[in-house]
């Protein structure tokens, strides 16, 4: 055999041993793909299993506490004392976890809900300690509605509290609506509803009296996207910034383009530092036109419009948005949280004037 038909003999050798390495490394790689797929499965069963089993314990415990006291067996100035004593007896007898307050909110949890069957297991302990800081019943029904819905974290959960959209999506309906948010939570019909006035924008970061630009807000507002999907709510899903329109010989931007997903349309945002004009209203309009004849297909529903902006006068804006059919609504945004008590307020006003 000559040197060549070995080197030959040798290449081929190598060259199969290599095609079957690889196909046992592709194999092996499937194979701790799979037991790792199995494990994280398994983990999420059992956190799942150990978060149900702890929220039941909690109810539980709320519920021997109110039939101890409903027992008649505490005297008036003992009754007082009851959690405080429960919750050193019980640290030193089982360890952490039952502080005064934790105690006090295992109550109230069986107060909120005495049927442990209307209890979602989709939520976690730590939900419920949020959901029940809520002093109006209506309040916190909306939210736990809405935390099981959208499936927020305790971290968004606590931010929409905190940014008080109870307040901010029940002001802009009508006595009936607020009944309909505490029942069954933010339905999305009609365009209406996915308007919230005013949006808040703290986590962008931007200081309420610097001046900046719209480039800026519209920078932070991308560069913290999660959180404004969270604002905005249901069904948005983000294309893009900064969509350029070509209409004629003339080039248009629209800042922020997104698609909701349950209204089945585009939603076009154009942010405004200062206070909306008239003028912006029309330009909104020219984009949903737009957007209507050249992007929408034929199964979208007509595109919606938003000009958001730092301020904006009520009548002026009601004559420059009456006679046009397009979508579009005016809405302020501010950067700082609004305070809950004057929004609940005004809520409480609405539904009194509603009523008489």
């Amino acid at each position: 055999m000559t040197m060549e038909e070995n080197k030959n003999i040798s290449t081929e050798l190598l060259s199969a041993v290599s095609t079957a390495n690889m196909e046992q490394s592709s194999n092996y790689k499937q194979l701790v793909e799979q037991i790792s797929t199995l494990w994280d499965a398994a983990r999420n069963k059992a956190i799942l299993a150990v978060n149900s089993e702890h929220l039941m314990a909690n109810w539980q415990t709320g519920q021997y506490i109110v039939d101890f006291e409903q027992k008649g067996a505490l005297r008036a100035e003992y009754g007082k004392q009851l959690l405080v004593n429960l919750s050193k007896d019980l640290t030193a007898k089982r360890g952490k976890g039952f502080s005064r307050s934790n105690l006090t909110y295992m109550r109230k949890l069986y107060l909120a809900f005495p049927k442990c069957e209307t209890l979602s297991h989709k939520l976690s302990w730590s939900h419920y300690f949020e959901l029940l800081k809520c002093d109006d019943t209506m309040e916190m029904q909306f939210y736990y509605k809405e935390s099981i819905k959208e499936g927020w974290k305790v971290r968004e959960l606590k931010r929409q509290i905190k940014s008080s959209l109870f307040q901010r999506v029940a002001l802009s309906t009508d006595k009936e609506g607020v009944m309909v948010l505490a029942n069954e939570g933010h339905q999305i019909m009609t365009a209406q509803d996915i308007i919230h006035d005013p949006y808040v924008l703290e986590f962008t970061g931007l200081p309420q009296k610097k001046k900046y630009k719209e480039s800026e807000l519209e920078t932070a507002l991308k560069a913290n996207m999660e959180q404004f999907l969270l604002e905005l709510g249901r069904g948005f899903a983000f294309l893009g910034r900064q969509y350029i329109m070509q209409i004629g010989s003339r080039r248009f931007k629209v800042d922020l383009v997104f698609y909701h997903c349950i209204l089945k349309c585009y939603v076009l945002i154009d942010l405004k530092r200062a206070e909306i004009k008239h003028g912006d209203i029309g330009q909104m309009n020219l984009y949903l036109n737009y957007f209507k004849t050249e992007i929408c297909r034929p199964d979208d529903n007509p595109p919606i419009g938003i000009v958001l902006g730092a301020k904006k006068d009520e009548i002026l804006m009601e004559y420059a948005l009456n006679g046009i059919s397009n979508q579009i609504f005016a809405a302020q945004y501010q950067l700082y949280l609004p305070k809950r008590e004057e929004l609940q307020a005004q809520l409480d006003k609405m539904l009194q004037i509603t009523e008489s």
